[in-house]
């Protein structure tokens, strides 16, 4: 009964004949049998068909989280014009969700993964000049990183993470603060700093951060472990906000500065 009402809910949001190709999808690729490579599918909150490759991917439990789960919902009512800054965009759901979901919006999708990135590109190209989609990564201050080799969570694409380079080491990722990137956009302000960085957020929610937290107004961010909830909480604690949880996303809407 569980799973009927599930699928129900998801039949709703998502619509039913994608959320049973996804299920039937996810069910082939837990049991590693074969067949297509990469597949398109179009939820009802888009609006274009996705690319999702499958195989030892992780784009199929991205796709569950964002548009089976719908974990963005609470996040639908965003002004028509809203900008979102998405650090991490993996292969540009959660882009493509806030553009779909606001007909004037604009994304600024920031991902360092060169397949993600190409993915992310191929996903949101049919909304034109309303996303850019950036090679890099958010971090404390503007500088230069590059992709850690260890392995963080299950070592697929959606956990991989970026790092300071040792000495001698080529650093080829491009990194930004959110100040700058807001810039980049051409703001003042960012309707939403969707965060989603593997531990990235405690570089980005360090002292450099009380410069540009001001020129946010609702933050959604993914937090991976307690190091990160201090340092993010820690970066906030002059703020007043309203805080939300929906599935694994920490949710604070109206950013305000205490008087």
């Amino acid at each position: 009964m569980r799973h009927l009402r599930i699928l129900s809910n998801s039949g709703r949001s998502a619509g039913t004949f994608v959320t049973l190709q996804w299920y039937w999808l996810r069910l082939k690729q837990k049991l590693r049998l074969g067949g297509k490579e990469v597949v398109r599918l179009k939820p009802r909150q888009v609006q274009r068909p996705l690319t999702v490759h499958l195989g030892a991917t992780s784009d199929l439990m991205a796709f569950g989280q964002i548009f089976i789960a719908e974990e963005y919902a609470c996040l639908r009512d965003l002004p028509n014009d809203s900008l979102v800054i998405d650090l991490g965009a993996n292969v540009g759901f959660s882009s493509a969700y806030f553009l779909s979901s606001s007909p004037a919006s604009r994304v600024v999708a920031v991902e360092p993964v060169e397949r993600n990135l190409a993915v992310c590109k191929e996903n949101l190209a049919p909304y034109g000049l309303r996303s850019l989609v950036l090679h890099g990564a958010a971090w404390s201050e503007c500088t230069r990183l590059c992709l850690s080799t260890d392995v963080f969570r299950d070592g697929l694409e959606w956990s991989r993470q970026v790092r300071c380079p040792a000495e001698l080491e080529i650093a080829d990722i491009e990194a930004w603060d959110v100040g700058t990137l807001i810039d980049m956009a051409g703001a003042e302000k960012v309707d939403l700093l969707k965060v989603d960085i593997e531990k990235g957020e405690i570089a980005v929610f360090g002292p450099e951060s009380r410069e540009w937290l001001p020129r946010v107004r609702n933050i959604s961010i993914e937090l991976h472990g307690r190091d990160c909830e201090q340092a993010f909480f820690s970066a906030l604690a002059d703020f007043d906000y309203n805080p939300e949880q929906s599935g694994e996303l920490t949710i604070c809407r109206n950013l305000r500065l205490r008087t």
